[in-house]
């Protein structure tokens, strides 16, 4: 699962229990586009995937957000919910983080376990 992304959009869709749900996706990975993030922002439309990184934080952010943190297979392999003014702790599996308003990833089915994909927008 070494595939590269290019900053853009595409569609996460979340494989958990209440099955397939499809989700607007913008893709950060080049380095500017990472560390800029949600910074500056007052909500988000879907989630943001910051690939490849293992940690985040939240300071100069003007809103809570949900973390999740996955591994090379796109599983997720820890769920947070952070507020302005933060430093997320690196995880140790983490190649990849989604970035997301708080408290919407538990209506997606994100939790530990959950597989992702990323499809073309």
């Amino acid at each position: 699962m070494g595939r590269r992304w290019r900053d853009g959009h595409g569609t996460l869709i979340v494989h958990g229990e209440r099955g397939d749900v499809s989700v607007p996706l913008e893709i950060a990975s080049s380095y500017r586009t990472r560390t800029k993030g949600l910074l500056g922002r007052d909500a988000i439309d879907g989630a943001m995937l910051l690939t490849p990184a293992s940690s985040v934080h939240t300071f100069r952010m003007r809103m809570p957000i949900d973390v999740a943190y996955l591994d090379r297979g796109l599983r997720v392999v820890a769920v947070r919910t952070m507020a302005p003014g933060r430093l997320g702790l690196p995880r140790l599996r983490s190649r990849h983080v989604l970035e997301a308003g708080a408290g919407v990833m538990a209506g997606w089915g994100v939790g530990v376990g959950v597989r992702v994909t990323v499809g073309a927008g």
